[in-house]
């Protein structure tokens, strides 16, 4: 009998753990998923409603810009307004970085190189202390510090990585611990061998990304290519794939790579075949429809989407609920790998949306009572032994 175990292989590198707000980056935490607004700042109104869409894709962790006074001055009332833990984006200006630390931010993302005089890093480490914020060094291979080009001659991973170090070490002669780094390219292969040689020379949690990655489709191609090749060698704490798209599809595409490699589980994951002549319905308009139909659901569960009778009863062993196209406009159901009952055509999305939604339930209601009986169990030990 074969010994294979999925995701068996992907061991985690050993990093520290800090905190962007409630989420724990590093450590033995899960891998978190960040996204980026791209509306004004100072349109909290907008970017309020960005980031709760952002939230509905599952997004753990946003980043917000903050170029100018009144960005940091509308930042209090976004912090206020949603639920996930804000990175405020910081480029130069060390007074935007007080104030968004003052204004509630979770984590400031700052290069303490490029700040200007030990004072002002000093100001910019004590209001992160004061207000419980973390920070990000985001080095990027598009604006490496002059003295680094000029010793390398172009951007490469060992600039990359001193420029990290050098940034790194200023906050930790300011005594300040609580910081994530990214080496970030629009190069996949400068950005991977950045990031590697990084995770060996350091114990720091690592946010990683192919930056300016590109569109939607294209973008999702190289990130992915980029982003795996690292979670699969388990570098990486907490990412952002970065597209040319809406900040909802890149927490969607993000998600997608986590689940791909068994490091998070979160929605109705669909397995569906690409359709050929054979299929028994329209597969992508009904994998598309599915998936607009049950993007609501937060449970993890699996789904068997197959046109036809030559992969589909396989597939849908390792799925909690299969469909296969049949004959005669019947198409045979599958729960818990087994065949349960055939459904028209006409039947069959809702039929599918009713049967995931009720699956969900039950899930849910049986890890209620598990975790019911737990605390009893707990409770009855804590009554012994007073």
């Amino acid at each position: 009998m074969s010994s294979y175990r999925p995701y068996q292989h992907i061991e985690r590198r050993k990093s520290r753990q800090i905190h962007v707000g409630k989420v724990p980056v590093g450590g033995d935490a899960p891998v978190s998923v960040q996204t980026m607004t791209n509306t004004l700042t100072t349109d909290a109104e907008a970017t309020i409603a960005q980031i709760r869409r952002a939230e509905l894709a599952g997004v753990d962790i946003v980043r917000v810009s903050c170029p100018d006074e009144e960005s940091t001055a509308a930042l209090a009332e976004i912090v206020r307004e949603v639920n996930v833990p804000i990175v405020a984006d910081i480029h130069f200006h060390y007074k935007r970085a007080i104030e968004a630390a003052q204004a509630g931010a979770a984590c400031l993302r700052i290069n303490p190189g490029n700040i200007g005089s030990a004072e002002r890093v000093r100001e910019v480490v004590k209001a992160a202390k004061d207000h419980n914020c973390s920070i990000r060094i985001g080095v990027n291979a598009g604006s490496l510090e002059k003295h680094l080009l000029e010793k390398y001659g172009e951007p490469n991973p060992d600039a990359l990585v001193e420029s990290a170090l050098e940034h790194a070490k200023i906050l930790q002669d300011h005594d300040f611990h609580e910081f994530k780094i990214s080496v970030k390219a629009s190069d996949v292969f400068l950005a991977v061998a950045a990031y590697q040689q990084l995770a060996e020379v350091c114990d720091h949690p690592l946010h990683i990304g192919i930056t300016e990655a590109g569109s939607r489709r294209a973008g999702t191609v190289k990130s992915s290519i980029g982003l795996g090749n690292l979670l699969w060698a388990g570098v990486g704490d907490t990412m952002r794939v970065s597209l040319s798209a809406e900040p909802e599809e890149e927490v969607l595409v993000g998600w997608d790579i986590l689940k791909s490699l068994g490091l998070r589980h979160r929605g109705v994951k669909i397995i569906s075949c690409p359709s050929c002549a054979r299929q028994g319905f329209n597969v992508i308009q009904t994998v598309q429809t599915l998936e607009d139909r049950l993007a609501h659901i937060q449970t993890p569960l699996t789904l068997s989407i197959i046109g036809c009778v030559v992969n589909g009863p396989g597939e849908a062993l390792m799925t909690d609920i299969g469909l296969t196209g049949g004959g005669s406009g019947r198409h045979m159901v599958y729960a818990a790998g087994r065949q349960d009952h055939t459904i028209p055509a006409a039947d069959m999305i809702e039929h599918i949306v009713d049967l995931v939604e009720k699956k969900v339930d039950l899930m849910q209601a049986e890890e209620a009572a598990r975790k019911a009986e737990a605390e009893a169990a707990a409770q009855a030990v804590l009554s012994t032994a007073v």
